[in-house]
Formats: C-alpha cells, sequence, structure tokens
C-alpha cells in the first residue's frame, strides 16, 4: 500500500512559454541570483540553449534540466521550447514536474504556442506562476494582456484553483520582478520565494519501493546510454540491482553503474536519491522514454507518457546523384537509418519506418521545422542524403478523409489583409475572427488545412513585406477539403553536367530566378532557379560566349549579375514539389528532380497525360 508525502525538500518546475518570450533568459537571471555563477565570471547568454542551432535561430530545440539551491530548499528547473514542433518535448518534460512558471510577453501576449504549453501544463494539473516579462517594451500593455491570459485560461476549461495564481511582472534580462506594472524594482528573490511558496513540493512515495519514470535520454562517450527522470517512490543507491519495465510491461533485470543528480548545469555523482527528486542514471542499455525503472523485487509499472500523434511525414533516401559522396563522408543507407532510429530514442514526438525500397526511409514528426531542425542536425554530422517533399498524415474515419487543421493566427498591417485573406481562402482557409488594433495593425484567425501551411512562410513574408507575424497550433482534424494548387511556378532545370559560367546565367535572368552563381557546379536534373511560368524548363548554365574575330567597342564587358539569395533548407522544403529532392550535403543544399533524365521526365510526362 502506498503511503503519500511531500518531500518538503524539493520543488520541480517547468518555465513554458511561446518562442522568444524570454524563458531561457530568465533562467539565466535565476542562475545568478542564487549563486550558480560566482561573482564577476563570464557567462555567455542564453546559458541553458547548448546546441549550436539554438545559438543561432535564437529558440530552444531540447528541454533541458537544471538546478538552483535558495534556501535550504532545491528548485530543479526544466527549460521547454516554445515552438509547437517540438511538443514532445514539452510533453515529456511535463511528466517531471509538480508546477510551472508561465512566461508572457508584456506586448504580445499570448500566442498559439502559449496556448499550446498551457494546455498541457493544465491537463497536466500544474500549479501555475505567472510572469508579465518584457515590461519595459515601448509598447508592453501589461494589464491588457493579463486580461488575455485569463480569457485563454478560461477557454481552455482551467479549474477554479488553476485560475488562483501569483502575477508578477518582469524584465528578464535585467533580472528585475515587480509586484505590479508600476511597483518597485525588486529582485529575483521576489519569484524564487513565489516558487517556493507557491509550487506544491513533490507528493510522492517516501517509504515504498524505487520507481521512477523515465521522461529524457542522454548519451555520455564514457558512461553510455543515460536515463533521466523523477523518481516517484522510494530511495535507490548505485550500483543497486533493479528491473526495468518496458511498453510490453516484462521487467527486465539491471544495474546502475553511476546515479547522478543536478546541481546548476553540471551532473555530480551522488550516492542515494530519494522520492521526489530528478535523476539521472547510467549505464541502462536498453531503456526508452516512458519505460519505469523500478525496484527488482517489486516491480511495479508507472502510466506511460504519451504524446500527440505525427502530423507530418518526409522520405529519407541516399544521394544517388552524380555528386554523391564528393562532400560528405556519410553516405550509406544503413548509417543514414542508424542514425534516424537513434533519434526516436530521445524523440518521443517522431517515428521512422522503412519505405518501399531498401534506401528510403520515411520518418514522421510533428511538423516541417521540426524535421528541418533533424535535417540540419545530420549534414553538420556529416551526413549526406536526399529528402522530399513534407507530406501531412491522413486518417481515415467512419470510410471518410480526415485532414490535421490548424488555427492560424496572423499579425499584419492592415493595408495587407487582403493579400493575406486571398491566399489563404485559394487554400481552403476559412476567417474565424479579425481584430483592428489601434496601431494599425490587424490580428485575422483562420483554420486551415496543415498542409496549407507548407511553401506559404515564405510567401506570406514577402506579401507583408517581412512585418507579418504567422502563427499556429493543431486544432483537430477535419474532412479533408479538397485539392489546391501549391504553387504556381516552375522550375529551370539544368540539362548537362558541368560548371555554371556568368554569360548563360546573365541570360537566363529574364526566364526566372536562379539558385546558382558562376562556377557553381551543376548536373543534368539539377534545379538551378525558379521559372516565371507554370512549366519546368530544361536550360543550359554552362553555354560560353561564341568566339568571333569582330570586336567592338563594350561588346566583350563583364555582365553584371542580379545577387543571389542563398539557399536555406527553409527554403528549399518549402519551395519543392512532388517530383523534386533536395540533395543535403555538410557543404551544399541542392534541389533536384527525382528523375534526372530530361528524356525520361519527358516519356514520363507523356504517360501522366494519356
Amino acid at each position: 500500500m502506498q503511503s503519500i508525502q511531500q518531500n518538503d525538500t524539493i520543488r520541480n518546475i517547468a518555465i513554458i512559454a511561446h518562442v522568444d518570450h524570454g524563458k531561457t533568459t530568465l533562467v539565466d537571471a535565476m542562475f545568478q541570483r542564487s549563486g550558480v555563477f560566482r561573482a564577476g565570471q563570464e557567462v555567455e547568454e542564453r546559458v541553458m540553449d547548448r546546441l549550436d542551432l539554438e545559438r543561432e535561430r535564437g529558440i530552444t530545440i531540447e528541454a533541458k534540466n537544471c538546478s538552483i539551491e535558495w534556501k535550504d530548499l532545491r528548485i530543479n528547473i526544466i527549460d521547454t521550447p516554445g515552438h509547437a514542433d517540438f511538443g514532445g518535448e514539452v510533453e515529456r518534460a511535463l511528466s517531471m514536474v509538480d508546477g510551472a512558471v508561465l512566461l508572457v510577453d508584456a506586448a504580445e501576449g499570448p500566442l498559439p504556442q502559449t496556448r499550446f504549453v498551457l494546455s498541457k501544463a493544465l491537463k497536466a494539473g500544474l500549479s501555475l506562476i505567472v510572469v508579465i516579462n518584457k515590461i519595459d517594451r515601448q509598447d508592453a500593455r501589461p494589464l491588457e494582456v493579463l486580461d488575455e491570459v485569463y480569457d485563454l485560461l478560461i477557454d481552455l476549461d482551467a479549474g477554479d484553483h488553476q485560475l488562483e495564481f501569483p502575477i508578477l511582472y518582469a524584465v528578464g534580462r535585467d533580472g528585475v520582478i515587480k509586484r505590479s506594472p508600476d511597483g518597485e524594482d525588486e529582485k529575483l528573490d521576489l519569484l524564487l520565494d513565489t516558487i517556493v511558496d507557491h509550487i506544491p513540493s513533490p507528493s510522492v512515495d517516501m517509504v515504498g519501493p524505487f520507481r521512477m519514470l523515465v521522461s529524457d535520454l542522454g548519451y555520455d562517450d564514457y558512461l553510455g546510454r543515460l536515463a533521466v527522470g523523477k523518481v516517484y517512490g522510494g530511495s535507490v543507491q548505485a550500483n543497486e540491482a533493479l528491473a526495468c519495465i518496458g511498453p510490453d510491461g516484462k521487467a527486465k533485470p539491471l544495474r546502475v553503474t553511476r546515479l547522478q543528480s543536478y546541481r546548476g548545469l553540471v551532473l555530480s555523482d551522488v550516492t542515494e536519491a530519494k522520492a521526489g527528486e530528478i535523476i539521472v542514471l547510467a549505464g541502462i542499455e536498453d531503456v526508452h522514454i516512458g519505460d519505469t525503472v523500478c525496484s527488482k523485487d517489486n516491480p511495479l509499472p508507472l502510466k506511460r507518457i504519451t504524446v500527440d500523434e505525427p502530423t507530418v511525414s518526409m522520405r529519407f533516401s541516399v544521394n544517388n546523384g552524380p555528386f554523391s559522396g564528393k562532400e560528405g563522408k556519410i553516405v550509406q543507407g544503413t548509417k543514414i537509418f542508424e542514425r534516424l532510429e537513434k533519434e526516436t530514442l530521445t524523440n518521443v514526438s517522431m517515428r521512422v519506418s522503412r519505405g518501399d525500397d531498401r534506401d528510403s526511409f520515411i520518418v514522421q514528426g510533428r511538423g516541417e521545422f521540426q524535421m528541418v531542425i533533424l535535417i540540419e542536425t545530420m549534414r553538420r554530422e556529416g551526413f549526406e542524403f536526399c529528402v522530399g517533399r513534407p507530406h501531412v498524415i491522413f486518417h481515415q474515419e467512419n470510410g471518410k478523409k480526415m485532414e490535421p487543421i490548424e488555427h492560424l493566427f496572423i499579425d499584419c498591417a492592415d493595408p495587407f489583409t487582403g493579400v493575406v485573406t486571398e491566399k489563404l481562402s485559394r487554400r481552403k482557409g476559412r476567417m474565424l475572427n479579425i481584430t483592428s488594433h489601434e496601431n494599425g495593425r490587424v490580428r485575422i484567425e483562420f483554420s486551415v488545412p496543415s498542409r496549407a501551411l507548407i511553401g506559404y512562410r515564405d510567401e506570406f513574408l514577402t506579401d507583408t513585406k517581412g512585418t507579418g507575424i504567422l502563427n499556429s497550433y493543431l486544432s483537430g482534424y477535419e474532412e479533408y477539403r479538397g485539392d489546391f494548387t501549391g504553387r504556381f511556378t516552375g522550375s529551370l532545370v539544368a540539362d548537362r553536367e558541368g560548371t555554371s559560367v556568368p554569360y548563360a546565367l546573365f541570360n537566363l535572368e529574364a526566364r526566372g530566378t536562379l539558385f546558382v552563381v558562376p562556377k557553381d557546379p551543376v548536373y543534368e536534373g539539377m534545379i538551378v532557379g525558379e521559372h516565371n511560368r507554370e512549366n519546368d524548363l530544361n536550360v543550359n548554365p554552362t553555354k560560353t560566349k561564341k568566339l568571333s574575330n569582330m570586336r567592338a567597342s563594350g561588346k566583350d564587358d563583364a555582365v553584371i549579375l542580379t545577387p543571389v539569395l542563398p539557399m536555406t533548407l527553409e527554403r528549399a522544403v518549402q519551395f519543392i514539389r512532388e517530383d523534386e529532392l533536395i540533395e543535403v550535403t555538410p557543404k551544399s543544399i541542392r534541389l533536384r528532380k527525382k528523375e534526372l533524365s530530361a528524356a525520361r521526365r519527358k516519356i514520363e510526362d507523356k504517360r501522366g497525360q494519356s
């Protein structure tokens, strides 16, 4: 029989918010205040964003653990991603905590991912502390934003106890906290004291058998696989004989080689861990997220972590182009598949399966952005491969084709509402609401198919001259809304292998927008630009100027080419059509046709028309 008690020496919290509302910066300030960093120590900004991609893009991709000591208590903090594509990270992070600090921008207010992460926290029954951040912004409107937070909580069916939460106002970058927008500046002591007083200590079985839910996995070159999770019952010691209960419900014996817990940003060895703590077990090879590590003599499973189903799939395949192996170290299909399978071990929202041939693999995930991050990570590791266009995952329900639907929020200047509405209507979007603000901007809400947003984001930024903001979250599944045309332009396709030259590119500029620059290597079937008409056009980017004996003033002047915007993964994923692929290498991102031979493409086109 379980004996539920409070472990009053610990508080486990998550920091949740929309992208770029200041979560990681606030954690930096908490580190400074609690003494994790010594006085005068030079520390990088956003110290929790340890991945190169996180620092470059200014976002959190992986949920990360750390801890601080405050007034004889340990506060375990999990910094979670704000982007919905990394929702699996949020869900597993929330399985380890008892409360959450909800951070909301004082100007932007609650946005789609605020809604997403908050709904997960409410379902988990977590206690909340609301912090209105960035109140020093010129366009800050903290009291209106607080009303919007209450409206959102009511809309998400929050319970009465969840509507009673402390409210603080902050400038997280400066480590300033206030009790009211116009109140006196106080140090972060106020936030830390509020966490201690308001967030409940973990309710756990202090005297029962040891049980821990695996919520995260890591890897150490010396220690091997690392299992991270919260202890829900009993205690454990290093080198103790334990068991692991997997999805099949069977208990497998195991022995822990090392027991660790977080002290600030680093892992420290401990001899014993008690219920309520977040710990790291080393030496467990065959373990997955959601498993229960428990006492060998009394194996009792905990409820497994469940995450939302994937909504998008992409095909990964071996690069079979003429440049295969020239820029990447790892090109074999078996190595690519092993790397993708390894990703699923630490990413609960991603799934991998083999395609219809030996050299292709289907990866399912939450969104195209999550896929882009995986592709970029792999190319930096030396992989070379091809990927196809993202596809949404359809469901069958009562014989009907069902598709994922997004609740889309558009924030743009009033003059752009016409073009935005027209484009989304073409993509089967339906307007739900429109609100005008005093600053001349408009917020529009749409219900659109998820497939409508693939390839639309760049177009949206062009239509709004870079000033529009687009956010969405998955609202559910509806009956298929019908077909629509995503791209109204064709491709300029190289018809031979060689090196591009300025003379040829200059003459192709009238045909569309180029993707290559002089001296770029090209091959037959490679896409060198976007055609300004609907059809594809085979072109020769290697064509040189014919020599003649006739000379005239200015005839041989160097041509001046229009600057080419470097191809990014996001642009490439949004641009390609069904019959096109992205060739990804550590050095290059190229676009190409699935079928490289122009003659064979012509035959296939004729077959399709007949």
